[in-house]
């Protein structure tokens, strides 16, 4: 492709992952963006809160660049996975304002760096912590992505919806019954294997 921009390419992928995320809390209740839906406790506004955590510290601290605000959520007694959910006080608003401003500090780091850029990763093991600018663009996309995924997972865990976007879902054409028919067939499919 001519006169692309890798940058630019890259950051809209990010954006992308982070749309993604936002998207899964609309029309939720507080109480539903917080459910932990599975045995280990994911829920949709923890995975926002973890993310703005992922951002500073890769985009931030990485670079030389630490944010102005460490998240409040942290501290010297923090309990372990305390970014991976949202306490009673912590509102969705607060939240999502964090990640945005996360955003923000991050996007500013791309836009000033290079991708060649040379930053240090003071939480991965020496023989890997020098990093670019690049490297970490492509981390923090796969790891939001990640997230976004198990954000669409959790969302159709307490609603039924799914998809990428509100513009296009990306599944296939089909409704309630031709998805009801589609699982039923994947389930003797499944069974089937299982007695072999």
């Amino acid at each position: 492709m001519t006169g692309s921009d890798p940058k630019a390419d890259l950051l809209r992928y990010l954006q992308a992952g982070r749309d993604a995320v936002l998207w899964k809390l609309d029309g939720l209740s507080e109480y539903d963006i917080r459910r932990p839906m599975v045995p280990t406790g994911t829920n949709l506004l923890g995975l926002i809160k973890h993310l703005a955590g992922v951002e500073l510290g890769y985009f931030g601290d990485t670079f030389g660049r630490p944010f102005d605000q460490s998240p409040p959520w942290l501290g010297d007694d923090s309990e372990p996975n305390v970014d991976m959910w949202a306490a009673a006080d912590e509102s969705r608003e607060q939240i999502i304002d964090f990640y945005h401003r996360a955003w923000a500090h991050s996007d500013a780091t791309i836009n000033t760096l290079p991708l060649d850029a040379i930053g240090r990763v003071r939480w991965w093991p020496d023989d890997r912590s020098e990093v670019t600018l690049h490297q970490i663009l492509v981390h923090v996309i796969a790891e939001t992505g990640r997230h976004a995924g198990h954000a669409d997972v959790v969302r159709e865990l307490i609603d039924g919806a799914v998809g990428l976007r509100e513009s296009n879902d990306n599944m296939a054409p089909g409704d309630r019954e031709w998805w009801k028919a589609y699982r039923s067939r994947l389930e003797r499919v499944a069974q089937h294997a299982g007695q072999k």
